[in-house]
This record gives C-alpha cells, sequence and structure tokens, in this order.
C-alpha cells in the first residue's frame, strides 16, 4: 500500500492539530506519524498510545526492550530503527542492543523478562504462559510495569502493522544509522 507521507502543511484538516501536537512535543513529525495521518481516526489512536507510553511507570531502559523485541517479533524494520536509537541515547551498550536485535533477550534479569514477554504477548496475540508472567514477577516487575509493557507492545504493534501494510515506511534520517533488516 502506497502511503503519502504527510506534513502539517498536507494533511487532512482533522490530522493538521494533531500532527502539530506531535511536532510540538518532538520538535519534528516522524515518518510513520505522516503516514498515518490520511485516517484522522488512526492518526488519533497512534497519537493516544505515543503519549500514553511516554507517560507510563516503565523504566524507559525496559520500555524501549520491549518495544526491539516486538519490532523483530513482528518484522518491523522501523521500530527496530525507532527503539535501538532510543536505547544508544539512553546509554544501552551497542552490544546489548544488537543482541536485542538479533533476537536475543537482555543478559539482565528484568530485561530478559521484558524482552520475552513483549516477544510472547505479540506472538501469541496476548495468550502469555505463565511461566513467562511468573518471570517477570520474579525479576521484579509489579502489576502496573506488565500492564505498561502491554501498553507499549499495543503501540509497537500498531508501528509494525503500519510499516508492513506500507511496504516500509521511508525511515526519518535520525533513525538510518540503526537502520535493520530480519535476517
Amino acid at each position: 500500500m502506497d502511503l503519502t507521507i504527510h506534513t502539517t502543511a498536507n494533511a487532512p484538516a482533522q490530522s493538521k492539530a494533531l500532527l502539530e501536537g506531535i511536532a510540538e512535543d518532538l520538535g519534528f513529525v516522524p515518518n510513520l506519524a505522516g503516514a498515518v495521518a490520511a485516517s484522522p481516526a488512526l492518526l488519533a489512536g497512534f497519537d493516544g498510545l505515543r503519549r500514553a507510553v511516554g507517560g507510563a511507570e516503565l523504566d524507559p531502559v525496559l520500555r524501549e526492550t520491549a518495544g526491539v523485541a516486538v519490532g523483530v517479533a513482528v518484522d518491523n524494520r522501523y521500530g527496530v530503527a525507532f527503539h535501538s536509537t532510543v536505547l544508544a541515547g539512553l546509554g544501552v551498550s551497542d552490544g546489548q542492543i544488537e543482541r536485542m536485535r538479533s533476537g536475543d533477550e537482555p543478559a539482565d534479569a528484568r530485561g530478559g523478562a521484558v524482552y520475552a514477554l513483549a516477544r510472547e504477548l505479540v506472538l501469541g496475540r496476548g495468550k502469555v504462559a505463565d511461566g513467562i508472567i511468573g518471570r517477570a514477577t520474579e525479576a521484579g516487575l509489579s502489576a502496573g510495569e506488565i500492564l505498561d509493557v502491554v501498553v507499549e507492545c499495543t503501540f509497537a504493534g500498531l508501528v509494525g502493522t503500519v510499516d508492513n501494510i506500507a511496504g516500509r515506511v521511508p525511515l526519518d534520517d535520525f533513525l538510518k544509522p540503526r537502520k535493520w533488516e530480519s535476517r
């Protein structure tokens, strides 16, 4: 599907205010947001999930770890590049990022539990084995943090769906250094 990357100048009228809000928050309109702007309803959902994820209590490194896990699981090139870029900005080593991008869990207990939970959530379409939940709680994740992983997976899954249905949304320039292809 060919999706136009809308801007605040050429977006449908109902999408303009949402894109302006995203631009105000981030300093620019990411290509993924511009790609969904043809549907004001989808853009509103995208923006609402983006804001919810940003306000979650889950540690930002764990949130981005979940995002990489989802991206790898659903072959989402845009999401893996995005979450890898943010992880690098949070100080995660290139070695750890590459480990996750290749489908391997982080070595630490909390990161590994989040990665496994996120992967199972998307691959199982919400069905998660008791052992995965047990592993997350044993790693010290609260019920609220586990539910924050769910909202990150929902958002990352939306991004993956759009990226895949579009045949790949062009990466923003800041994402190109962390370009990813499935293996």
